[in-house]
């Protein structure tokens, strides 16, 4: 005989988000129209797995809940990759929005993120151990700040090397060399040499 208690209750545990979810800023919004005015939230969402991937996203609802997971969602599209270079961003950029100019540096290990405002927000998700940031100009609207921080991760310079393309292109060399002819497999070779 089997009695169903507190004891014999399985223990779920719940898996962890594949992003963390931050709201940067919230603000209510009102519409006015031939009715009246219309009031509506606005949610400025960060998302990031805290392993370089990271993204934004503003979005409006009738309350707090449906502005946020609207904004989560947008984030979710707008989702950037930075490559890091030995625990740092590649090299110094420079980026403007608006009236929102931001300036980001790579800075020696151990120094962690020297920044401020939204895009100290912006650099933890995306898990950038060390960088050094300024905001250059006095803007205070948090969403242009991000935005051009954003356009700043998105500018570096960098050459991505493929292994995939490499490996397809010897397979192809592999399938046109002759198996039985060996004076065919030679001049191959010279071939590829000359080159």
């Amino acid at each position: 005989m089997s009695f169903k208690g507190r004891g014999n209750r399985e223990k779920t545990q719940k898996e962890k988000p594949e992003f963390e979810q931050q709201i940067v800023d919230l603000a209510r919004v009102t519409r006015v129209t031939k009715g009246g005015k219309q009031l509506s939230f606005r949610a400025v969402v960060l998302i990031g797995d805290r392993r370089g991937r990271v993204g934004y996203g503003v979005d409006k609802g009738k309350d707090v809940q449906l502005a946020t997971t609207k904004a989560f969602n947008q984030a979710k599209k707008n989702l950037i990759t930075i490559p890091l270079r030995f625990e740092t961003i590649p090299h110094m950029v420079q980026a403007k929005f608006g009236a929102a100019k931001v300036l980001l540096k790579p800075a020696p290990q151990g120094s962690g993120i020297i920044a401020g405002s939204s895009i100290r927000s912006v650099l933890e998700m995306a898990g950038v151990p060390n960088v050094s940031a300024k905001m250059l100009g006095k803007s205070g609207n948090k969403m242009n700040n991000i935005k051009a921080t954003f356009l700043a991760l998105q500018s570096f310079k960098v050459k991505i090397v493929r292994k995939e393309k490499k490996e397809v292109a010897t397979e192809k060399l592999v399938e046109k060399m002759p198996e039985d002819k060996n004076s065919k497999k030679t001049k191959v070779v010279k071939e590829v040499s000359k080159e």
